[in-house]
């Protein structure tokens, strides 16, 4: 979208100061004409223009001018727009552990913000290695049972009779090895949250204790007939897609409604690619700290691997691969041989499951396969998705992906004009 630019010719305004300064509060951007001299545009650029031309002034120049600065301010109102969400959702509540100002991560940060007073059961969907965890514990740190315990179990981890011991407690003599009486992990965070990760693992046993709990808030341990009562939220998670399970058989209906009361959905560190650097120099710092290393940084090249690597792995690899690096590296500023990734297309790593993608990166898949298909023509691609050229190019920027690995040669301002 144009954004509102206007064009002032320096030598035909008698307060330039006055009117420019009127411009800038308006929020228009500016483009001023002035003699081919250095203080006349040193002037320009005091007073507050985006953008300055010289005379004579040709037609497509100023065409082009146009354009910059309108695609300037459009990137300035994102930015400030994104900044002004993020506030917005640091005000709402607490998120130390989650780093990310990317508008899907700020999106669902409010979110959090919005269902952590509630009483209401949570699951969280995302692909592993996305740090649903860390979405569970915000929930729990954002709750009015932020003072209770947050207990954490890992459903895909156990055994069903191990689990369900886990999950309830056991009585003495229960079974072998049961030599005294034990509290479960429901009692453990009575007055908390507890959380189930992989609750698509649950076997078929215990969903229906699970359920029972869900519906009554009530549950004997395992060899026990008195009932117990505690007062505890689930916060639930999975990587699969739990309604498919349910129509295959594998996954109680009843318990899946009881626990997608809520739902939240964690991007993919793909679907966010302005993090990646963010993220990678958290963990940098964190990691330095812990192994007294004197690493500083990325370098040019680290960077440009990190942001253009497809991280099939999430936030969970690159953490690992962060790790590995801050502990290899000899310098202090880390470059692409202690990262362990290889350069990879765009394309890799992505893969669509329906349900469970995001508008944003069905976008992001079919954009980049289109480009692969007419060999890295912008404007054929651009016409197939119906997008304008400039709007293709700041997607590919927006998404960290490099003219060489989107397949194509970025023209030249004399192209674009």
């Amino acid at each position: 979208m144009l954004q509102q630019v206007v064009v002032v010719d320096m030598a035909a305004l008698v307060d330039a100061r006055v009117w420019l300064a009127e411009a800038r509060r308006r929020g228009l951007g500016i483009i001023a004409i002035t003699e081919p001299d250095a203080a006349s545009v040193g002037e320009a650029v005091t007073l507050g223009a985006d953008l300055c031309l010289t005379k004579p002034i040709a037609t497509e120049a100023l065409a082009e001018a146009v354009a910059r600065v309108s695609e300037k301010l459009v990137a300035t109102h994102d930015a400030a727009r994104y900044r002004s969400r993020a506030q917005e959702v640091l005000e709402l509540g607490h998120f130390d552990q989650v780093v990310g100002t990317h508008p899907q991560m700020q999106q669902l940060l409010s979110q959090v913000a919005h269902v952590a007073p509630t009483r209401a059961t949570v699951l969280i969907h995302g692909e592993s290695g996305t740090g649903k965890e860390l979405i569970a514990a915000a929930i729990h740190q954002n709750s009015k049972r932020s003072s209770g315990p947050f207990v954490r179990l890992n459903c895909a981890a156990l055994a069903e009779t191990v689990l369900e011991s886990e999950l309830f407690g056991h009585e003495k003599g229960a079974f072998t090895g049961a030599a005294t009486q034990r509290d479960g992990r429901f009692a453990q965070a009575d007055g908390g949250t507890l959380f189930l990760d992989e609750a698509s693992e649950i076997p078929p046993g215990v969903q229906v204790k699970l359920l029972r709990f869900l519906q009554e808030r009530a549950f004997e341990r395992v060899g026990g007939n008195h009932t117990l009562r505690v007062d505890v939220r689930v916060v639930a998670a999975t990587n699969r897609d739990l309604k498919q399970l349910v129509d295959e058989g594998r996954f109680r209906a009843d318990l899946y409604y009881r626990l997608n009361v809520v739902r939240l959905n964690v991007p993919t560190l793909r679907a966010r690619p302005s993090d990646i650097l963010t993220l990678a120099q958290h963990f940098l710092n964190r990691f330095a700290k812990e192994n007294e290393r004197r690493v500083t940084g990325f370098s040019d090249a680290a960077k440009k691997l990190l942001t253009e690597y497809p991280w099939p792995g999430n936030v969970r690899e690159l953490e690992n691969a962060i790790e590995q690096a801050v502990v290899l590296t000899r310098q202090e500023t880390i470059d692409v041989d202690a990262l362990p990734l290889e350069p990879a297309t765009p394309s890799q790593g992505l893969t669509l499951m329906i349900p469970g993608t995001t508008l944003a990166e069905i976008e992001r898949y079919a954009t980049l396969q289109t480009l692969q298909a007419v060999n890295g023509s912008v404007t054929r691609a651009a016409a197939i998705l119906d997008i304008s050229r400039r709007t293709l190019q700041y997607r590919l920027k927006e998404w960290g992906v490099s003219d060489r690995l989107a397949g194509y040669s970025a023209p030249s301002s004399e192209q674009q004009g």
